[in-house]
């Protein structure tokens, strides 16, 4: 996304300045704010001309016309999501928000279709036995199971190439060889693959420690047994944004208790309530890390990401989470398994 910083403007702004920043900007618009960053609407140049011929002059107002229906995408939105509104209104660019309708940046519709390449690494974690799939991983490690037709860990790969990100390292040892095999140097797929050899279980965070080259620029860490849509570029803005040391991607997970909860003090019943369904947010397994983040990671130890969270949590470093509303799925058992083989097709 196009930073915004320099085409902000309140209701309380004149014409004059209004024309400035368009002018100004490679943009051609304004996005009138309130002060909290909310989006309250934008201007154009058509929509300053209009108020000129109505009467108004570079001193007056913007308040009265502001178009203050704009076509907006929210962080959680697809790419193809994105793409597909903007066709259907014509627009070359679109405001993204968060969930509260604060602006975040401006998504340049040509960017999606073509993006631009970007240098940040990928590191996969695609190590592991996948006990709870046998005997589908007797002799297939689990990222390569084909859902789709494809391995599951080729769809990560694409997914996260549609978005520019082909800087690849995959952490690999259960049967490494047939991941190596497949995907080579990553020239095949459009991108750049190396891979690390865990010599024993360093766990989602462990691996880390491995890195030939330590990352100087933000960087993914992602599991290899998960089929998203997520938009990649949406979390690397909204990692950078927030000035985050970590950011963890979250879903929403619902548990409904079969029975009747007796909410109890000593021996009096205060209230029943019948089969509640309780919230929570869970690890989706994907993050964004920044590089200073590595200072925690000992050397050659097991070490999971819950860990390092709580490392940064404790050195009171800011870590986010960024909620997941696209599609997610965690291939950990067969019915999972067959649910993505029986989804996929619809999904991407």
């Amino acid at each position: 996304m196009k930073n915004i910083q320099n085409i902000k403007l309140t209701v309380n702004a004149t014409i004059k300045e209004a024309l400035q920043i368009i002018d100004g900007g490679a943009m051609q618009i304004a996005l009138i704010v309130d002060e909290n960053d909310k989006l309250l609407g934008t201007l154009t140049d058509g929509d300053i001309r209009r108020g000129l011929l109505k009467g108004l002059d570079l001193n007056s107002s913007i308040e009265s016309i502001i178009f203050k229906t704009p076509t907006i995408a929210k962080i959680s939105d697809t790419k193809e999501e994105i793409l597909q509104l903007a066709l259907s209104k014509k627009l070359h660019q679109i405001p993204i928000v968060d969930d509260n309708g604060k602006i975040l940046g401006i998504q340049e519709i040509e960017e999606l279709i073509k993006p631009k390449g970007k240098t940040n690494k990928v590191i996969l974690m695609v190590g592991g036995l996948g006990t709870r799939l046998r005997p589908l991983t007797e002799n297939t490690p689990k990222p390569m199971l084909k859902v789709g037709n494809k391995p599951i860990l080729q769809t990560i790969v694409e997914k996260f190439a549609e978005y520019g990100y082909g800087n690849i390292v995959m952490c690999v040892n259960y049967k490494s060889h047939i991941i190596q095999d497949y995907f080579g140097n990553g020239s095949s797929f459009g991108v750049n693959i190396e891979y690390i050899l865990e010599e024993q279980r360093m766990g989602t965070a462990g691996a880390l420690s491995l890195l030939k080259e330590k990352p100087t620029e933000p960087f993914f860490v992602m599991n290899g047994d998960l089929l998203t849509n997520v938009n990649y570029e949406h979390l690397h803005d909204f990692h950078i944004a927030n000035n985050s040391m970590g950011t963890m991607c979250v879903r929403e997970y619902d548990f409904q208790v079969p029975y009747g909860v007796v909410n109890i003090d000593g021996s009096h019943i205060l209230s029943i309530e019948e089969k509640p369904t309780h919230k929570f947010f869970v690890s989706a397994g994907i993050y964004m890390l920044s590089p200073d983040v590595l200072q925690y990671i000992p050397e050659n130890e097991f070490y999971d990401m819950p860990t390092l969270f709580e490392k940064i949590i404790s050195e009171k470093q800011n870590a986010i989470s960024f909620p997941l509303r696209e599609y997610w799925l965690d291939i950990g058992r067969i019915e999972e398994y067959k649910k993505a083989n029986e989804e996929y097709m619809e999904v991407f």
